[in-house]
């Protein structure tokens, strides 16, 4: 299957969007792997595949953490350019993932190029501060940076996507046979590597009891995910609302002894 320059410059948007950091959308929604891949797949007429695809993409994701503007890993690139792959090369979810893995892996080149360049817009912003010209810090601080990250996202994205769909049936008629099962077998382990590491951060002092609470409520009760999911984030609100309580508490008691000892 073959996709249009049109095709190929949503896509560019699209995954310039799960970067943009916009309000209410980029890092927090359109960048995981399960979101992008399926607007992908609209994109490309195959929502379902899309929406697959990106699903197995995002387990790899699960535990994933971007501490101090860090990024160990693209999602974004790795489930929009892994949905359009496996729909255009007519992949299985397995060996998708294994060719959307490295990609996400290559697109943090262009994250730390983004940091990079943002921070000479810091400078212009100063200017605009010195002049007191507070009305336009805005340029620096949403146009400027959005119109950069739009160039180096939407025009390497559009690219591998209108030319990467173009030879990803030969490259997977090169790999048929062995190699190609190869692909499936470490697409297939990625997952289990992504729950291993989300794991690694659950399961931690008292987080583990609604580990084990929730496996038992998912076995045993017979319920959907939408009543389970309603039922975690009744049990989170109830813990933070006894967790801040008793913090409070513990201040209030704290302060009182030192107005004791005061006394």
């Amino acid at each position: 299957m073959s996709i249009s320059v049109l095709q190929a410059v949503l896509l560019g948007i699209l995954y310039w969007i799960g970067e943009a950091n916009l309000p209410f959308v980029g890092l927090w929604t359109i960048q995981r792997p399960l979101v992008c891949g399926w607007i992908a797949g609209i994109i490309l007429g195959d929502a379902l595949t899309g929406a697959m695809v990106g699903a197995s993409i995002n387990l790899v994701y699960l535990g994933f953490i971007s501490a101090g503007g860090s990024m160990p890993a693209d999602m974004a690139l790795a489930g929009t350019l892994g949905a359009t792959y496996a729909i255009t090369g007519g992949l299985d979810a397995d060996t998708a993932l294994a060719l959307a893995v490295p990609i996400g892996i290559l697109g943090t080149l262009v994250w730390y190029a983004r940091m990079t360049l943002d921070s000479i817009f810091v400078h212009v912003g100063d200017r605009f501060v010195e002049k007191e010209q507070y009305n336009r810090i805005w340029i620096s601080n949403v146009l400027l940076p959005q119109i950069m990250a739009a160039v180096i996202c939407i025009i390497p994205c559009s690219l591998a996507a209108y030319f990467g769909a173009a030879y990803i049936q030969d490259f997977v008629e090169m790999l048929s046979g062995t190699p190609l099962k190869i692909f499936q077998i470490i697409g297939g382990l990625m997952p289990a590597l992504g729950i291993a590491i989300t794991l690694q951060y659950i399961f931690k002092g008292e987080s583990r009891v609604f580990l084990f609470f929730g496996f038992v409520v998912a076995v045993y009760s017979g319920l959907g995910l939408l009543p389970l999911g309603v039922i975690a984030l009744l049990i989170a609100l109830i813990y933070v609302q006894l967790a801040y309580k008793h913090g409070n508490d513990k201040s209030s008691i704290a302060q009182d002894a030192e107005l004791e000892e005061d006394f």
